[in-house]
Protein backbone atom coordinates (compact mmCIF):
# COMPACT_ATOMS: atom_id res chain seq x y z
CA UNK A 1 0.00 0.00 0.00
CA UNK A 2 2.71 2.42 1.03
CA UNK A 3 4.08 2.10 -3.09
CA UNK A 4 0.28 2.85 -3.97
CA UNK A 5 0.50 5.47 -1.71
CA UNK A 6 3.44 7.18 -2.91
CA UNK A 7 2.30 6.65 -6.71
CA UNK A 8 -0.90 8.65 -6.11
CA UNK A 9 0.85 11.40 -4.58
CA UNK A 10 2.58 11.49 -7.71
CA UNK A 11 0.13 11.93 -9.90
CA UNK A 12 -1.50 14.60 -8.04
CA UNK A 13 -3.99 12.03 -6.37
CA UNK A 14 -3.02 13.29 -2.68
CA UNK A 15 -6.88 13.23 -1.34
CA UNK A 16 -7.33 9.10 -2.35
CA UNK A 17 -3.85 8.81 -1.19
CA UNK A 18 -4.57 10.31 2.10
CA UNK A 19 -8.27 8.33 2.42
CA UNK A 20 -6.72 5.47 0.66
CA UNK A 21 -7.30 2.90 3.25
CA UNK A 22 -10.76 4.27 4.40
CA UNK A 23 -11.50 4.29 0.10
CA UNK A 24 -10.69 0.31 -0.01
CA UNK A 25 -12.94 -0.14 3.34
CA UNK A 26 -15.88 1.62 1.67
CA UNK A 27 -15.45 0.39 -1.75
CA UNK A 28 -15.20 -3.03 -0.74
CA UNK A 29 -18.20 -2.71 1.98
CA UNK A 30 -20.34 -1.29 -0.69
CA UNK A 31 -19.54 -3.56 -3.49
CA UNK A 32 -18.44 -0.91 -6.09
CA UNK A 33 -17.25 -1.93 -9.32
CA UNK A 34 -14.36 -0.34 -11.34
CA UNK A 35 -16.78 2.48 -12.41
CA UNK A 36 -17.75 3.14 -9.47
CA UNK A 37 -14.48 3.64 -7.89
CA UNK A 38 -13.34 5.99 -10.04
CA UNK A 39 -16.41 8.10 -9.96
CA UNK A 40 -16.06 8.31 -6.24
CA UNK A 41 -12.28 9.08 -6.66
CA UNK A 42 -12.90 11.62 -9.57
CA UNK A 43 -15.84 13.19 -7.65
CA UNK A 44 -13.30 13.39 -3.95
CA UNK A 45 -10.77 15.27 -6.02
CA UNK A 46 -12.66 17.50 -7.35
CA UNK A 47 -14.06 18.80 -3.91
CA UNK A 48 -10.89 18.97 -2.17
CA UNK A 49 -9.00 20.87 -4.88
CA UNK A 50 -11.68 23.33 -5.04
CA UNK A 51 -11.66 23.39 -0.87
CA UNK A 52 -8.04 23.97 -1.29
CA UNK A 53 -8.03 26.86 -4.67
CA UNK A 54 -10.63 28.42 -2.12
CA UNK A 55 -8.25 28.27 1.02
CA UNK A 56 -5.82 29.64 -1.10
CA UNK A 57 -7.41 32.41 -2.01
CA UNK A 58 -8.80 32.65 1.29
CA UNK A 59 -5.20 33.35 2.74
CA UNK A 60 -4.16 35.39 0.06
CA UNK A 61 -7.18 37.73 0.58
CA UNK A 62 -6.08 38.99 3.48
CA UNK A 63 -9.77 39.05 4.45
CA UNK A 64 -9.80 38.01 8.76
CA UNK A 65 -12.77 36.99 10.65
CA UNK A 66 -15.90 39.06 10.06
CA UNK A 67 -19.65 38.86 10.98
CA UNK A 68 -21.60 36.85 8.06
CA UNK A 69 -24.24 38.97 6.11
CA UNK A 70 -27.23 37.04 7.96
CA UNK A 71 -26.27 38.58 11.16
CA UNK A 72 -27.01 42.30 9.43
CA UNK A 73 -29.81 43.74 11.69
CA UNK A 74 -32.02 45.62 8.38
CA UNK A 75 -34.34 47.03 10.66
CA UNK A 76 -31.74 48.88 12.47
CA UNK A 77 -30.67 51.86 9.43
CA UNK A 78 -32.93 54.39 9.03
CA UNK A 79 -32.09 54.35 5.27
CA UNK A 80 -30.08 51.49 3.25
CA UNK A 81 -30.67 49.94 0.05
CA UNK A 82 -31.42 46.24 1.01
CA UNK A 83 -31.82 45.40 -2.77
CA UNK A 84 -28.89 47.31 -3.97
CA UNK A 85 -26.70 45.01 -1.40
CA UNK A 86 -29.08 41.81 -2.45
CA UNK A 87 -27.59 42.54 -5.93
CA UNK A 88 -23.70 43.07 -4.86
CA UNK A 89 -23.70 39.93 -3.00
CA UNK A 90 -25.10 38.60 -6.42
CA UNK A 91 -21.60 39.78 -8.00
CA UNK A 92 -23.53 41.56 -10.65
CA UNK A 93 -20.91 44.01 -10.71
CA UNK A 94 -17.67 42.16 -11.44
CA UNK A 95 -19.41 41.02 -15.13
CA UNK A 96 -19.20 44.56 -15.56
CA UNK A 97 -16.58 45.96 -14.17
CA UNK A 98 -18.49 48.13 -11.55
CA UNK A 99 -17.24 49.21 -8.38
CA UNK A 100 -19.13 49.05 -5.36
CA UNK A 101 -18.75 52.15 -2.57
CA UNK A 102 -20.59 51.80 0.33
CA UNK A 103 -20.88 55.04 2.34
CA UNK A 104 -21.99 55.18 5.69
CA UNK A 105 -20.49 56.94 9.18
CA UNK A 106 -18.75 54.91 11.18
CA UNK A 107 -20.47 51.88 12.76
CA UNK A 108 -23.20 51.12 10.68
CA UNK A 109 -21.86 48.11 8.65
CA UNK A 110 -20.40 49.22 5.40
CA UNK A 111 -16.70 46.77 6.28
CA UNK A 112 -19.13 43.93 7.27
CA UNK A 113 -20.75 44.29 4.11
CA UNK A 114 -17.92 44.89 2.30
CA UNK A 115 -16.00 41.65 3.48
CA UNK A 116 -19.36 39.32 2.86
CA UNK A 117 -18.95 40.67 -0.84
CA UNK A 118 -15.37 39.49 -1.10
CA UNK A 119 -15.72 36.12 0.87
CA UNK A 120 -18.61 35.34 -1.40
CA UNK A 121 -16.47 36.41 -4.78
CA UNK A 122 -14.11 34.44 -3.63
CA UNK A 123 -16.44 31.51 -2.82
CA UNK A 124 -17.28 31.64 -6.74
CA UNK A 125 -13.77 31.27 -7.62
CA UNK A 126 -12.56 34.84 -7.76
CA UNK A 127 -9.47 36.10 -6.82
CA UNK A 128 -9.62 39.29 -4.27
CA UNK A 129 -7.37 41.38 -2.06
CA UNK A 130 -9.56 42.97 1.02
CA UNK A 131 -6.84 45.93 2.46
CA UNK A 132 -7.43 49.38 4.38
CA UNK A 133 -6.78 52.73 1.87
CA UNK A 134 -3.96 53.37 5.06
CA UNK A 135 -2.58 50.03 4.83
CA UNK A 136 -2.05 50.10 0.97
CA UNK A 137 -0.77 53.72 0.92
CA UNK A 138 1.75 52.82 3.47
CA UNK A 139 2.97 49.72 1.25
CA UNK A 140 3.14 51.72 -1.55
CA UNK A 141 5.09 54.83 0.35
CA UNK A 142 7.31 52.24 1.21
CA UNK A 143 9.06 51.50 -2.07
CA UNK A 144 12.18 52.62 -2.28
CA UNK A 145 12.57 52.75 -6.31
CA UNK A 146 10.19 53.32 -9.26
CA UNK A 147 10.77 49.81 -10.30
CA UNK A 148 9.52 48.72 -6.63
CA UNK A 149 6.78 51.07 -6.54
CA UNK A 150 5.15 50.18 -10.03
CA UNK A 151 5.63 46.40 -9.49
CA UNK A 152 3.41 46.91 -6.14
CA UNK A 153 1.41 49.20 -7.88
CA UNK A 154 0.54 46.31 -10.46
CA UNK A 155 0.24 43.75 -7.65
CA UNK A 156 -3.07 45.85 -6.37
CA UNK A 157 -3.97 46.93 -10.23
CA UNK A 158 -4.62 43.24 -10.82
CA UNK A 159 -6.12 41.69 -8.47
CA UNK A 160 -9.48 40.33 -10.00
CA UNK A 161 -11.24 42.44 -6.84
CA UNK A 162 -9.54 44.97 -4.98
CA UNK A 163 -11.47 46.26 -1.82
CA UNK A 164 -10.10 49.44 -0.02
CA UNK A 165 -11.52 50.18 3.21
CA UNK A 166 -11.66 52.82 5.36
CA UNK A 167 -11.21 55.98 3.41
CA UNK A 168 -11.58 59.33 4.76
CA UNK A 169 -10.48 58.33 8.61
CA UNK A 170 -7.23 59.35 7.87
CA UNK A 171 -5.93 62.70 6.37
CA UNK A 172 -2.63 62.37 3.33
CA UNK A 173 -0.81 64.26 1.34
CA UNK A 174 -0.40 65.04 -2.26
CA UNK A 175 1.83 61.82 -2.96
CA UNK A 176 -0.45 59.54 -1.05
CA UNK A 177 -3.52 61.22 -3.31
CA UNK A 178 -1.51 60.54 -6.46
CA UNK A 179 -0.72 56.83 -5.11
CA UNK A 180 -4.12 56.18 -5.35
CA UNK A 181 -5.30 57.96 -7.89
CA UNK A 182 -2.90 55.43 -9.64
CA UNK A 183 -4.48 52.27 -8.46
CA UNK A 184 -7.83 53.70 -9.54
CA UNK A 185 -6.71 54.51 -12.88
CA UNK A 186 -4.88 51.37 -13.44
CA UNK A 187 -7.90 49.52 -12.52
CA UNK A 188 -10.66 51.83 -14.38
CA UNK A 189 -12.70 50.00 -16.39
CA UNK A 190 -10.60 47.20 -16.14
CA UNK A 191 -11.62 45.67 -12.96
CA UNK A 192 -13.76 46.01 -10.13
CA UNK A 193 -13.24 47.94 -7.02
CA UNK A 194 -14.76 47.84 -3.58
CA UNK A 195 -14.36 51.16 -1.31
CA UNK A 196 -16.15 52.12 1.95
CA UNK A 197 -15.59 55.55 3.42
CA UNK A 198 -17.12 57.28 6.08
CA UNK A 199 -17.55 60.95 3.89
CA UNK A 200 -19.76 61.81 0.89
CA UNK A 201 -17.62 62.54 -2.13
CA UNK A 202 -17.96 66.40 -1.57
CA UNK A 203 -15.74 66.27 1.38
CA UNK A 204 -12.90 63.87 0.05
CA UNK A 205 -11.01 66.82 -0.67
CA UNK A 206 -10.47 67.12 3.34
CA UNK A 207 -8.62 63.52 3.16
CA UNK A 208 -6.51 64.98 0.22
CA UNK A 209 -5.83 68.25 1.01
CA UNK A 210 -3.65 69.46 -1.13
CA UNK A 211 -3.58 67.14 -3.82
CA UNK A 212 -4.86 68.10 -7.48
CA UNK A 213 -6.03 64.75 -8.33
CA UNK A 214 -9.05 64.24 -6.13
CA UNK A 215 -11.85 65.62 -8.33
CA UNK A 216 -10.08 63.17 -11.12
CA UNK A 217 -10.07 60.23 -8.71
CA UNK A 218 -13.79 60.44 -7.56
CA UNK A 219 -14.67 60.31 -11.59
CA UNK A 220 -12.93 57.51 -11.95
CA UNK A 221 -14.18 55.72 -9.24
CA UNK A 222 -17.93 56.88 -9.34
CA UNK A 223 -18.26 56.42 -13.43
CA UNK A 224 -19.45 53.09 -13.12
CA UNK A 225 -20.27 52.45 -9.93
CA UNK A 226 -23.12 51.20 -7.42
CA UNK A 227 -23.48 53.40 -4.64
CA UNK A 228 -25.04 52.58 -1.62
CA UNK A 229 -25.78 55.16 1.12
CA UNK A 230 -25.97 53.76 5.14
CA UNK A 231 -27.68 56.29 7.23
CA UNK A 232 -28.39 56.06 11.32
CA UNK A 233 -27.12 55.37 14.33
CA UNK A 234 -23.76 53.44 15.03
CA UNK A 235 -24.23 49.55 15.97
CA UNK A 236 -21.24 49.70 18.10
CA UNK A 237 -22.48 52.30 20.11
CA UNK A 238 -25.92 50.72 20.59
CA UNK A 239 -24.32 47.20 21.63
CA UNK A 240 -22.31 49.37 23.98
CA UNK A 241 -25.18 50.54 25.95
CA UNK A 242 -27.12 47.25 25.64
CA UNK A 243 -23.96 45.82 27.58
CA UNK A 244 -23.96 48.58 29.67
CA UNK A 245 -27.71 48.25 30.79
CA UNK A 246 -27.37 44.12 31.23
CA UNK A 247 -24.10 44.28 32.87
CA UNK A 248 -24.48 43.64 36.80
CA UNK A 249 -23.60 46.82 39.20
CA UNK A 250 -20.64 46.27 41.36
CA UNK A 251 -21.64 47.32 45.01
CA UNK A 252 -18.23 48.53 46.57
CA UNK A 253 -17.26 46.64 49.70
CA UNK A 254 -17.59 48.91 52.81
CA UNK A 255 -13.96 49.62 54.16
CA UNK A 256 -12.89 48.74 57.39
Amino acid sequence: MTALVDALRAIGLTHTAAELDDLVALATKRRWNATQLLEHIVEAEERERTKRSLDRRIGRSRLGGFKPLADFDWAWPKRIDRDAVDAVMRLDFLADTRNVVLVAAQGLGKTMIAQNVVRAALEAGHGALFITAAQMLLDLGAQDSARALDRRLRYYASRPLLCIDEIGYLSYDARNADLLFQVVSRRYERKSLILTTNLAFSDWPTVFPNAACTTALIDRVVHHAEIIAIEGDSYRRREAQEFRATKPSRRTKPSG
